[in-house]
Formats: structure tokens, C-alpha cells, sequence
């Protein structure tokens, strides 16, 4: 992690083990949120540069916790949908743009076919 995300009050790795207690990270979450308001409130009375320096650190600390949180949502999702007929567009495997504009496979036969029975405009405007 860069040297300008890690903080003392968090100790988590997004990537790492999902094995995290909603209720520990949800704690964790309330907590950071008022450590950023109390350094806001320190912003705007004209505090030391160290507490400012601070709210960046607390930002980047609250993305991490949010993101280990929709990973772990999005995982059990996809556990949950596994075995079912149908799924939530957003758990669908992600498509580059080509892919989703691909013809199928009975498309470029209708394409041929088309191309031979077209009406030559030329020859009737005489």
C-alpha cells in the first residue's frame, strides 16, 4: 500500500481475506466517519496542518472499508445466484464492447442472402 493510504487506525487490504464480521466493519466505517467530521470541524476553525494532512488519510480509510464491504456483498451474490436460472444483470460476466456487437451465428448467412436480393435503384430511375 502507498505510503500516503496507510493509516493507524486501519489495518485492512481490500484484496486480502474477505473473513471480515459485517458488524466489525460497519463499527469501523461509523467510526472513520466521525474521525473525518471532528477533522472537518478542525479544517474550518484553523487547526494544526497535521490534522489536515489527516483527512486524506481518513477518505482513502473509509474507501477501503466500503470496498471490502460491496466485495464481500457482491461475493455472496454471486454464491447466492450460482446454482439459479436466472441472474441480476450486474452479476453477468463482464462483455467488452466487440463482444456485445457480434453477430451470431445465423446473422452474417441473413447478411449474404440479403446482399444477392437487393433492387439495383439504378436501373429504375430510367
Amino acid at each position: 500500500m502507498p505510503q500516503h493510504m496507510r493509516s493507524g487506525s486501519l489495518s485492512l487490504e481490500p484484496h486480502g481475506d474477505f473473513a471480515f464480521v459485517e458488524e466489525e466493519l460497519l463499527k469501523q466505517l461509523e467510526d472513520l466517519k466521525v474521525d473525518l467530521s471532528q477533522l472537518h470541524v478542525a479544517e474550518v476553525t484553523g487547526s494544526a496542518a497535521s490534522k489536515l494532512s489527516k483527512i486524506q488519510v481518513v477518505h482513502t480509510s473509509i474507501a477501503h472499508v466500503l470496498t471490502i464491504i460491496n466485495q464481500t456483498q457482491k461475493k455472496n451474490l454471486r454464491k447466492f445466484y450460482e446454482s439459479k436460472k436466472y441472474k441480476p444483470l450486474d452479476l453477468w460476466p463482464k462483455k467488452i464492447c466487440a463482444m456485445h456487437h457480434r453477430l451470431n451465428e445465423q446473422q452474417p448467412e441473413d447478411q449474404e442472402a440479403a446482399v444477392g436480393t437487393a433492387v439495383p435503384t439504378a436501373e429504375l430511375r430510367g
